[in-house]
């Protein structure tokens, strides 16, 4: 059994108990150490075969794989985040299903929300926006398809959470300014959860002076919108004492 696990933001502790678990028992253990720290699979057995396959390609990985299933090893493929968003891992499984090769997958802490706590924030208010987009922009290795341009999803003046593109700031900040305003609030979290985090806070008019300064390049998720920096927001009625429901019946 192949066992996709997402090991979370960065930090060891934010891996998922069942993640952990399954790192701990597997005798093989692919992990892509571009972005998950050595720390976090620090915990697969003693003797197990453990690889980072950053320098690794498709078909090298999925050797691996149908190698470890052959002599009947249960095999750890853990990835940064969660495995929902940009993690390659469709292409993997359906290499794996082409060999009927079984596996599951264990879900992990998405970047976009380590970046969130990191700031401190709730990306979506009452009465400010009920919306969070997860995006990213072109680059070489992928396109975007038509109609997912900045430009058409700003739109909706939803909280954007803007993945691998720190090296496209300038696009960034010139598709959202017509729309939200170069007053909109922005940040950058360059490697959320890590020792070595940074935060940049500022709008659309300097978060890109403010980038280049600190000399980010990768591995920072952008997130733009009102929610970013306000305090004027309707509190929500699920607490209120006038609001009853299921679980807190109307007193009579």
């Amino acid at each position: 059994m192949i066992h996709f696990i997402g090991a979370g933001p960065g930090a060891p502790d934010l891996i998922t108990v069942r993640g952990l678990r399954l790192i701990e028992r597997c005798p093989v253990c692919l992990y892509a150490g571009s972005l998950v720290p050595a720390a976090v699979v620090a915990s697969a057995p003693k003797d197990a075969r453990v690889i980072d396959t950053s320098a690794l390609t498709l078909d090298e990985i999925v050797a691996e794989m149908h190698e470890a299933n052959a002599r009947g090893l249960d095999v750890a493929r853990v990835h940064s985040g969660d495995l929902s968003l940009y993690g390659a891992i469709a292409e993997q499984m359906r290499r794996l299903d082409a060999h009927g090769i079984p596996y599951d997958l264990t879900p992990g802490v998405p970047a976009f929300a380590a970046a969130a706590a990191a700031l401190g924030l709730e990306l979506t208010l009452p009465g400010v926006v009920q919306t969070v987009i997860l995006t990213r922009t072109a680059v070489r290795a992928s396109s975007m398809p038509a109609g997912e341009e900045l430009s058409e999803l700003a739109r909706s003046r939803a909280t954007l959470a803007i993945h691998l593109a720190i090296a496209n700031l300038a696009k960034v900040v010139r598709e959202l300014t017509p729309v939200y305003g170069a007053d909109c609030p922005v940040a950058v979290v360059h490697r959320a959860s890590w020792p070595d985090q940074r935060i940049l806070r500022g709008t659309l008019a300097d978060i890109r002076a403010q980038a280049k300064e600190a000399g980010l390049t990768r591995t920072a998720i952008i997130l733009a919108g009102r929610a970013l920096g306000t305090s004027s927001f309707t509190e929500s009625r699920l607490y209120s004492s006038e609001h009853s429901h299921v679980f807190r019946p109307r007193k009579r």
